[in-house]
């Protein structure tokens, strides 16, 4: 069993993508993992936005949509912390012209990922809590 078992039923193709990036990290591929990571962000935010994405292209615009949209609760507030912390992560682990080899920046994208899981599968899948 890995982190992410409980969002397979949720969400297949989302599960395939943390999935990855939690073995890229395993296998100390760790910018790769980064770059996984922002991807599984750019998927929650397309997802969660759905119908009410308005021709929003990247994942900026859709991320300043879900803020705009937003209800304020503390944990939505961290949902899209988070969202924007595996964007600016991936982005710049991405375009970076060194490598790094930060397993420390992969790993936080992996809890933050997970913290994201969670509330998309509860709040915005309406799975069970437990």
């Amino acid at each position: 069993m890995d982190n992410f078992d409980f969002l397979k039923p949720v969400d297949n193709d989302l599960y395939e993508i943390i999935h990855d990036a939690e073995k890229l990290y395993k296998d100390e591929y760790f910018e790769q993992c980064i770059g996984q990571t922002r991807r599984y962000g750019e998927v929650v935010c397309k997802n969660v936005l759905g119908r009410r994405r308005n021709g929003e292209r990247t994942l900026d615009d859709m991320l300043a949509t879900l803020k705009d949209n937003a209800t304020h609760s503390i944990q939505e507030k961290e949902f899209i912390e988070d969202l924007y912390f595996l964007k600016r992560e991936g982005n710049a682990s991405v375009h970076s012209s060194t490598v790094k080899k930060d397993g420390v920046v992969a790993l936080e994208c992996l809890q933050r990922a997970f913290e994201i899981a969670i509330s998309y599968a509860v709040y915005y899948q309406n799975a069970d809590s437990k």
